[in-house]
């Protein structure tokens, strides 16, 4: 007798597995999704909020939200800015425009955080400057999507560790401050670009810096360092390193093979003799800024190569009187005018392609 022999085809049932595979993925996709956004913590942070807001009188809670604001939109003037008066109304522009969610405190009227902020995690950026803020809060690794940490001009005393756990930061200012020293807990920031620590007591910098290795922009001038820190001879993507206002007595005689891609090198008001030769073999370098007095030996490439700015500056500080008068013991302030105004100079000289010796040579008058 015959018996009947079901035929399948093959691609079929393979077309049928393969739909049910990727609706299975595209479930816990979503199902992930829905954890990430319901962490018991950010649910925590949101009520908590919320519930403040709602014990606020109106007034108030206009004063708190302005605290949030925004860069000016395309269309906006320059001096424009929106403030947010709606929790929802922040969390759905801040999904729309992730990059221009900005923390803003300005003024010396403030001597410490505002507690709202804390509950703000989902902000990108904490811009603020020349108030008497000590120190930064506890719950700073909260804010796990902070790209910009810009923090000049205040009385920071201390960075505390956990800098170390914000994992987006791409840039980190504490310039003008009061730091004796920077955590290693900051070698974790892999993804720094942009590091400036000019103005405060710093000797030395952790070892564990060497693995910034992303980092393009080290600014560390006007501090104490007697030669520069091993960390930054490490930053092999490093294009501009600041040393100015120091105490270094030489350089490296290696740094061509340890810093390859270094464009622009501050050195001004130090303690130099001389410059290596291995300056000169560093191809990428297209600006050298320097101070006369002490310089005895300078590479001939170095200050003839059309191809790099060679600018040395020559201060003249004014005669100070001999009578002393007793002042009661401060603390020191620095003032960030003369580099402000160096950096001016020098962002007029970046759209010359070449600059001749003889126009190099610039005199600037300093009272520090």
């Amino acid at each position: 007798r015959s018996v009947d022999v079901p035929v399948y085809d093959l691609s079929l049932v393979r077309g049928v597995w393969e739909g049910r595979v990727k609706r299975h993925s595209q479930k816990e996709k979503e199902e992930q999704e829905r954890r990430e956004r319901s962490r018991p913590g950010q649910v925590r942070d949101q009520w908590q909020y919320r519930i403040y807001c709602k014990s606020l009188g109106s007034n108030e809670r206009n004063l708190l939200h302005q605290h949030l604001q925004r860069s000016a939109l395309p269309h906006a003037s320059a001096g424009e800015t929106q403030v947010l008066t709606d929790h929802q109304q922040v969390e759905d522009r801040a999904a729309e425009e992730p990059d221009r969610l900005v923390f803003q405190l300005d003024g010396d009227s403030w001597t410490d955080f505002p507690p709202e902020l804390q509950w703000m995690t989902y902000l990108r950026e904490w811009r603020i400057s020349r108030t008497r803020i000590r120190q930064l809060p506890d719950y700073l690794a909260r804010f796990a999507q902070l790209a910009v940490l810009h923090l000049p001009k205040n009385a920071i005393a201390e960075l505390p560790p956990e800098v170390g756990g914000l994992a987006a930061l791409k840039e980190l200012n504490v310039s003008y401050n009061r730091l004796c020293r920077v955590p290693a807990e900051l070698g974790s920031c892999g993804g720094l670009q942009r590091l400036e620590l000019s103005g405060n007591h710093l000797s030395q910098l952790p070892f564990q810096l060497s693995s910034l290795k992303q980092l393009v922009h080290l600014d560390i001038a006007e501090n104490r360092f007697a030669s520069i820190p091993i960390c930054a001879l490490r930053m092999s993507r490093l294009r501009l390193l600041d040393l100015s206002n120091n105490r270094l007595t030489d350089l490296p005689q290696d740094m061509d093979s340890r810093l390859e891609q270094l464009v622009t090198l501050f050195l001004h008001k130090n303690h130099l003799t001389y410059l290596p030769h291995c300056l000169t073999n560093i191809h990428t370098l297209r600006m050298v800024v320097v101070s006369g007095d002490p310089l005895a030996c300078i590479p001939t490439r170095l200050c003839s190569n059309p191809a790099i700015k060679f600018i040395r500056l020559y201060e003249n500080t004014r005669k100070k009187s001999n009578k002393r008068r007793w002042r009661e013991p401060r603390e020191e302030v620095k003032d960030s005018g003369e580099k402000e105004f160096l950096e001016t100079y020098i962002s007029s000289l970046k759209d010359r392609e070449t600059v001749p010796y003889a126009t190099t040579k610039v005199s600037i008058a300093c009272l520090l």
